[in-house]
């Protein structure tokens, strides 16, 4: 087997959790997983784009994702409005949970969403999500009350200093985060990918991502494909070639109730990498369009669905343990 195709690196890190991951259980769900600690995979984007193509990506969520996120938003209605769902367990979530202790309509999730998409302000107070990514790229709360825009700070850090080894941008802020912040302030969502930093090596641009915890079968191929995508704008903007994505894992896992599609995955061959056109080419972060973005030549086998685990976040007791 030829197995020089970069899609191999994931697929070998799907084998690797399943011969060696070690069992364990989420304490919010009850959810079985099987996870390995500390691996990387890189991709050349100089060559092609690494959307896998053995199963098929879902590219219009990546790119309103990601747009969603460079744009600062914190909200879902964005998302809910352009009829992407990827977020919509959260914030329903934290819904269901003040609707039982302050006699809020008791809301299905269909209809909770359709709120969020017709009513602006019920989108308003029950459609943000606090700290979320975007945000904290864009916006990271200070103690003085101003904000700061980490990712221009980084775009103009590179043009300033071309070498410079301090690009990093962060979403791990201890302030709001699990028991280390106070209950009213804590995040009720999981903060997975990080941290990334970029650096400019020999006029190619590259990003490393840290992703603390990493759900291999439903959030890698998106992470690969989101973080990727943003290496492109980036270098577009700053006026380099682009270089490696560079993934880097922490908690590596696959959740039991997807081994079978897994072992189905495993069992397919990885077809060409798709290209990706950026037209016309960002000059800034307020440039970038989702309408701008252009993939060319995927072609992947049919998608693997799974069930999304709402995992992470605050843990909060139920009475039975208290």
């Amino acid at each position: 087997m030829n197995k020089t195709h970069q899609e191999y690196q994931y697929l070998d890190l799907l084998q690797d959790v399943l011969d060696n991951g070690v069992r364990s259980v989420d304490r919010g769900t009850d959810a079985v997983l099987y996870g390995v600690f500390g691996r990387q995979t890189r991709y050349d984007l100089s060559k092609e784009f690494p959307l896998l193509t053995t199963k098929r990506v879902y590219w219009k969520g990546v790119l309103h994702e990601l747009y969603w996120f460079l744009s600062g938003q914190s909200n879902i209605k964005y998302l809910v409005d352009n009829n992407v769902h990827i977020w919509d367990d959260y914030p329903f979530k934290m819904y269901k949970k003040l609707a039982a202790k302050k006699s809020l309509p008791n809301l299905s999730k269909e209809e909770f969403i359709e709120k969020i998409h017709t009513d602006t302000a019920f989108a308003k107070k029950h459609g943000d999500l606090k700290r979320i990514y975007g945000e904290l790229w864009r916006r990271w709360p200070t103690k003085y009350g101003k904000t700061i825009d980490q990712l221009s700070w980084v775009i103009q850090e590179l043009k300033d200093d071309p070498d410079a080894k301090n690009l990093i941008v962060t979403s791990w802020n201890p302030e709001y985060l699990y028991t280390m912040a106070r209950n009213e302030d804590a995040s009720r969502f999981p903060i997975c990918h990080n941290m990334y930093q970029i650096s400019q090596k020999g006029g190619k641009l590259n990003l490393q991502l840290y992703q603390r915890s990493a759900d291999l079968f439903l959030g890698v191929p998106f992470n690969i494909a989101s973080y990727s995508l943003l290496l492109l704008i980036l270098a577009d903007i700053t006026g380099y070639e682009p270089g490696e994505f560079i993934h880097t894992f922490g908690d590596a896992h696959i959740y039991e109730n997807h081994i079978e599609q897994v072992k189905e995955q495993l069992k397919r061959t990885p077809k060409p990498f798709p290209k990706v056109k950026l037209e016309p080419q960002p000059k800034a972060l307020q440039d970038f369009l989702p309408e701008h973005v252009f993939l060319e030549n995927y072609d992947s086998w049919p998608l693997l669905k799974g069930e999304l685990t709402v995992a992470g976040g605050l843990y909060e007791q139920n009475e039975e343990e208290k």
